[in-house]
């Protein structure tokens, strides 16, 4: 019987040990064409959604359940991303995620009700493949010290073409002769190009990048406290996020905005994030240990929702504070994702693990939210809550920003 290793070891050794990758413009650009599609078929639904409504006769419940389709998909298929990914490959799984996200979204785009919500399952599996394995990718062809250079790259074009997607969505619904049918479908454009981009590398997939991989496989690291430091930071850091998404503006118009400046704020919101996250290598390079930052970050996304529920007239503060800590978080969540992993398929592991965990927490978010307002007609228990987990969140970023990595207690044939 064999003594079994401790979870989380540092990372020292293993930098000794492995080679440095070089990361070429072509497979940078691949990988930039991957993030393009994990959010631009997802964000035009909203904004298109009081026109599905009234087309199918959907209840405001049933679109509201197309909103959460997505995340709880991503929940749902993420820990499975990483057996899969063992038996077919890194490359091809995610050519074939990018072949059935062109299905999905055509299918999405067809006049039935059920055509509807089956092409977004089809499509929100194929974008939580790519969710998973973009870790993978950047981990085995990103020099270290590039890590969270090119993980804020991929969350700001991820980020742009998603706000371009939630704002282009109803002008060509107004113009397109399939009116919100062909609105849902014109992302299938940047799932084709992707697709396009990575079919070639299909010939260059090497052990650790795209063929198979024999032998064994990394086990999910269930039992490292590391690996659910690096999933809990994941979850929360969604959860603030995708709350702020659905709920800013009504909390604010609540405080007495009105609702075009509160579309605004939360545009401005976003566009804070988006810089916070394109900023953050300046702070992090050549540092691989992140605790003070991570938890930094949290702190300072505590404080805008503080400063949101006791000062509501001090709102574009709270919203710079709120872009600075979540978007600053984002990167660093995902960045975890490759940091903390010993390996490709480790990463995978570690990944589908920190996704599942966070999209759950992700999808729980909003809800619990909305029922918290209902029940006690404000936003004053939702905004201590939230400021509440955005703490325990500088917590787990504290502890998933260490210089160590997961140790996974086994392989899996």
């Amino acid at each position: 019987m064999t003594t079994s290793s401790p979870p989380d070891v540092d990372l020292a050794p293993v930098r000794g040990q492995a080679t440095t990758p070089v990361l070429s413009a072509g497979l940078l650009i691949a990988i930039l064409l991957v993030a393009a599609n994990l959010r631009v078929t997802l964000t035009g639904v909203g904004t298109l959604l009081p026109a599905i409504e009234r087309d199918t006769g959907l209840t405001a419940s049933a679109g509201g359940v197309l909103n959460t389709v997505p995340l709880l998909m991503f929940a749902a298929t993420s820990p499975f991303v990483g057996r899969v990914s063992h038996r077919v490959g890194t490359t091809r799984l995610l050519v074939v995620a990018l072949a059935a996200l062109v299905v999905g979204t055509v299918v999405r785009s067809l006049p039935s009700i059920a055509c509807l919500f089956a092409g977004t399952v089809i499509l929100a599996a194929a974008i939580a493949v790519g969710n998973v394995l973009l870790p993978t990718v950047i981990r085995t062809h990103v020099p270290g010290p590039r890590v969270h250079t090119v993980s804020a790259l991929y969350v700001t074009v991820m980020g742009v073409v998603a706000a371009v997607s939630s704002g282009v969505s109803v002008p060509l619904s107004d113009v397109l002769p399939g009116t919100w049918h062909s609105a849902l479908a014109w992302g299938v454009v940047i799932a084709v190009v992707a697709l396009v981009a990575w079919l070639p590398r299909l010939r260059e997939a090497r052990q650790d990048g795209g063929a198979r991989s024999p032998g064994t496989h990394a086990r999910t690291p269930w039992k490292s406290w590391l690996a659910w430091q690096v999933a809990f930071f994941m979850g929360l850091q969604s959860l603030a996020f995708y709350t702020a998404i659905a709920w800013l503006p009504s909390i604010l118009g609540q405080q007495g905005t009105s609702t075009a400046s509160a579309g605004w704020m939360l545009f401005y919101y976003q566009v804070v994030a988006l810089v916070a996250g394109l900023s953050l290598p300046l702070l992090t390079r050549g540092r691989h240990d992140q605790r003070y930052i991570a938890a930094a970050a949290a702190v300072i996304a505590a404080a805008g929702f503080t400063i949101l529920l006791l000062l509501p007239s001090l709102a574009v503060v709270a919203c710079t504070l709120l872009g600075l800590g979540n978007g600053a978080c984002l990167v660093l969540a995902l960045s975890f994702q490759s940091q903390r992993a010993t390996g490709p398929g480790e990463t995978t592991a570690l990944a589908g693990m920190a996704q599942s965990v966070g999209y759950l927490v992700a999808a729980a978010g909003p809800l619990l939210l909305g029922v918290l307002h209902d029940t006690t007609g404000s936003w004053t228990a939702a905004l201590l809550l939230l400021a509440g987990l955005s703490l325990v969140m500088a917590g787990a970023g504290y502890g998933a920003g260490r210089d160590r990595h997961v140790r996974v207690s086994g392989q899996e044939p």
